[in-house]
């Protein structure tokens, strides 16, 4: 018996080809680089993934930033229904969707868990499957779905919050760096005081508690100043820093503190 050929496109010598008439025959398909992954976690980042959960100081984030930038990652996928069949008074899904997991705060924050190993992934949920990708890709996607973080190891001793000055540096490729630390933030800081005539000098610290991302802005101001010509000084600062989206995204939170000028 003949075999049949299957339906489909050929090109002008009647090979197999694509839609636009080109031949599949020495094609090669692109992969995501993932293709000799096992699964397993890099011992480095676990490392460094423990170090900054007992000790979250700049330097140890921006180490653990450097780990995270180049690794890869597996972003959890569930089914979820999108039709369901009710006859009989049994309600049975008869068609689904794999969709990425999206976690949502009581006060309206989302976050996007991902893992660094399928022994990471199955403690947290065994019904999900991995889909494995870069940091940057990762944190791509965080952005799409309006997640203020990301999220790792979920259900781990070392369970870890990226938060949201690091999401952008991870989407944008570039490194990551304490805002106090970060010369972007202190050109934006400067041109904000430049136009206070009250401020005579300013510098910026690592803000408390640590790991939390705070921006410590200390303004030197003439002493005698009342509390609410000092709140209104502080308040344009913040409102012109806000204004720039670069510079806002490099923030995670921003206070001030003031110094008597000398």
């Amino acid at each position: 018996m003949a075999r049949s050929r299957p339906h489909g496109h050929v090109d002008h010598e009647g090979r197999p080809s694509d839609s636009v008439g080109q031949a599949w025959s020495g094609k090669a398909i692109p992969t995501p680089g993932f293709s000799d992954d096992r699964g397993e976690a890099d011992p480095d980042l676990v490392a460094a993934l423990h170090a900054c959960a007992a000790d979250p100081r700049a330097a140890l984030e921006s180490q653990l930033m450097a780990r995270v930038a180049a690794a890869r990652w597996l972003v959890p996928v569930v089914a979820v229904p999108t039709e369901v069949d009710e006859h009989g008074g049994l309600v049975t899904d008869t068609r689904s969707e794999m969709a990425a997991v999206v976690l949502t705060a009581p006060d309206g924050r989302r976050a996007l868990p991902m893992f660094t190993s399928l022994e990471a992934l199955a403690a947290w949920d065994p019904e999900a499957r991995p889909v494995p990708v870069a940091a940057s890709a990762a944190a791509q996607s965080a952005i799409t779905e309006s997640c203020d973080a990301l999220l790792v190891d979920l259900a781990s001793p070392h369970a870890t919050v990226l938060r949201a000055s690091m999401v952008w540096a991870l989407a944008q490729e570039r490194a990551w760096v304490p805002a106090h630390l970060d010369d972007h933030v202190a050109r934006a800081v400067a041109a904000a005081v430049a136009e206070e005539q009250l401020v005579t000098g300013h510098r910026l610290e690592g803000g408390s508690p640590a790991g939390a991302g705070v921006l410590r802005v200390v303004l030197q101001l003439p002493p005698g100043l009342g509390q609410d010509a000092v709140s209104e000084v502080a308040t344009r600062i913040g409102e012109r820093i806000a204004t720039d989206g670069e510079t806002r995204a490099r923030i995670d939170a921003l206070t001030f503190a003031l110094e008597a000028a000398t």
